[in-house]
């Protein structure tokens, strides 16, 4: 995702006329890049998995296209947060595409993850464990407030 990225914000690239290479808008870009495809499916699964007459009932009752995508996406909304819980894994994890596009500016587009591999190459392991300890801290605590919605929502058995 990284190289594709790359090719495609170079200055010479397709889109390098936006000058967003070496940004953060170029790694948020890179990241939502990487999680789609992600999301997208696990997302197809989760509403694959409803009733199919579901939907029918809900056009028979004379609901919108839009009214009947709401509420399949409600049905299947803790799913959907495993979903969400997945791509977040992807880019908390990933340092390649940020690296590339990112350029680890300091005070610019470092992030934990590239910060962590810049005091990894420097030989300063105490700090990248210490920035590790924080990611991983964050990644709990995100996964903790996720799992808390899903079992707050979910039916009794």
């Amino acid at each position: 995702m990284g190289l594709v990225a790359s090719i495609l914000l170079w200055r010479t690239g397709p889109l390098g006329f936006l000058d967003l290479l070496y940004t953060p808008a170029a790694i948020v870009a890179a990241q939502f890049a990487l999680a789609v495809p992600v999301v997208a499916g696990l997302t197809a699964a989760a509403v694959q998995q409803l009733d199919p007459r579901l939907q029918v009932q809900l056009a028979g009752l004379g609901a919108s296209r839009l009214q009947i995508l709401a509420w399949l996406l409600h049905e299947a909304r803790l799913p959907l947060l495993a979903a969400v819980m997945a791509g977040f894994g992807a880019v908390i994890s990933e340092v390649g595409a940020s690296m590339m596009v990112g350029g680890n500016i300091l005070h610019y587009t470092r992030v934990l993850t590239t910060a962590t591999v810049l005091e990894t190459a420097k030989g300063n392991f105490d700090v990248a464990i210490a920035l590790s300890v924080v990611l991983l801290a964050a990644t709990f605590c995100v996964t903790m407030i996720v799992t808390a919605v899903q079992q707050r929502g979910a039916k009794p058995a």
